[in-house]
């Protein structure tokens, strides 16, 4: 089964440098997750009883390549919140990505409403790159949960004129 995505960004944003920067970003980690390799290793850690960290272990190596350091601390320094921090992080001129990798409780819990409200309160991050199954299978007796048509149906009601947070953009991927 192949990665997909789904990316939704603000309409004044659309046609930015700083989009174009991160749609190169976002492009490169795709291909990377697609590659046959990726795909095989992604497929052994998408399994029942395993952690997001060891999706995060697919793809860390080509992220710190794209600059993103893991579990960056400090971001959230001005909030009370203590232990607050994304998966990983990668600056970008004023801003910032931050990529929130989820498995189990994506929807179950709402982690992918939390990596959001991560990123609207993050000072140095208005792009997000939320990893999310496309199919989630907790136990041998449990019928799939379509997570990553969920999460997609789900962010963007929050990229639609009106609605937005300060999140410029977001691209959602399956795996």
């Amino acid at each position: 089964m192949r990665v997909i995505q789904e990316t939704f960004v603000q309409a004044r944003y659309e046609n930015s440098d700083e989009f174009h920067e991160v749609k190169s970003v976002r492009d490169s980690l795709f291909a990377f997750l697609n590659r046959p390799e990726s795909l095989s290793a992604i497929s052994l850690a998408n399994t029942p009883g395993t952690s997001s960290a060891e999706i995060q272990a697919t793809f860390l190596e080509h992220a710190r390549s794209l600059g993103f350091r893991s579990e960056a601390k400090g971001l959230f320094a001005d909030y009370a919140t203590s232990g607050l921090r994304p998966d990983y992080f990668k600056p970008l001129g004023d801003t910032g990505i931050l990529i929130e990798v989820e498995r189990g409780k994506t929807t179950i819990n709402n982690m992918d409403f939390l990596d959001l409200w991560k990123c609207h309160v993050c000072p140095v991050a208005d792009y997000l790159f939320l990893m999310v199954p496309q199919a989630l299978v907790q136990n041998s007796t449990m019928r799939p949960r379509n997570e990553y048509a969920t999460v997609v149906k789900r962010m963007g009601t929050f990229f639609v004129d009106g609605n937005y947070t300060n999140e410029r953009a977001l691209t959602v991927f399956g795996y």
